[in-house]
């Protein structure tokens, strides 16, 4: 099984990815968001803890203007009553309304993700990847284009083993043209860290660029909480804009 630095480390240009896991301590679920990006647009946001959850900000709104507002500021992760919901767009809020007693996570992830398609950022058609902790158990979903325009919707149960996360991103790893998107299912990986910060600090050095290469990191998070109680979450955030 890889290590969270050896699979992140070896995607030059993940995109966004999330990871969702158990730290070796156990009793705790985790969940990781990440975000690279290649545009000034992309480069110019931060992610910030506020409303209930950790949302994506813009560090400079005229550049941010210059990309599409809608897929670049959105909340990432979203606390609610019965669980946690994370994703890479606006999708992240019906997750989380969909959160519910006894709804297992990729039930209420399925009935979320019914009415939304891959982005419509031709020609790449970036995927949306979404996550639920819910009920002391995990699901992973990812929202892609098919080869003849279709959409293709694919859910994942996450099993919270200590020490082990799963990973998916919107991209498959090369900084190629157009970017090949993310194919096949969450990967397998061990977790580091026994806090939000140790693992927070763990996921950004190892997105970090190879020797002469170009940094592409925007900002990660980290959330340690109780599967069954999201109202006594843990989180770590690094900017790379805000770091000394």
């Amino acid at each position: 099984m890889e290590n969270l630095w050896t699979a992140a480390g070896a995607l030059e240009y993940p995109g966004r990815l999330i990871v969702i896991g158990a730290p070796a301590g156990g009793g705790r679920a985790a969940v990781l968001y990440a975000i690279t990006g290649r545009s000034p647009s992309s480069q110019a946001r931060r992610l910030v803890s506020r409303d209930g959850g950790i949302w994506v900000q813009p560090t400079d709104e005229a550049t941010l203007k210059q990309g599409n507002v809608d897929l670049l500021v959105y909340p990432a992760v979203l606390f609610g009553r019965a669980g946690l919901a994370v994703s890479n767009g606006k999708q992240t809020s019906d997750v989380r309304d969909r959160l519910a007693p006894g709804v297992p996570a990729v039930a209420a992830l399925a009935a979320a993700l019914a009415a939304w398609d891959f982005e419509p950022d031709a020609p790449i058609f970036t995927p949306r990847i979404s996550g639920a902790l819910a009920g002391g158990a995990a699901g992973l979903s990812v929202v892609r284009r098919g080869p003849s325009g279709q959409t293709l919707r694919n859910y994942f149960e996450v099993a919270l083993r200590p020490g082990e996360g799963r990973l998916v991103s919107t991209y498959e790893g090369p900084n190629a043209e157009p970017l090949p998107v993310f194919a096949g299912e969450p990967r397998f990986l061990a977790l580091p860290g026994s806090t939000p910060a140790e693992t927070a600090e763990a996921a950004y050095r190892s997105l970090g660029p190879a020797p002469d290469g170009r940094d592409f990191r925007v900002a990660v998070a980290c959330v340690y909480v109780p599967p069954d109680d999201p109202g006594r979450a843990e989180v770590h955030i690094i900017n790379r804009h805000e770091r000394t």
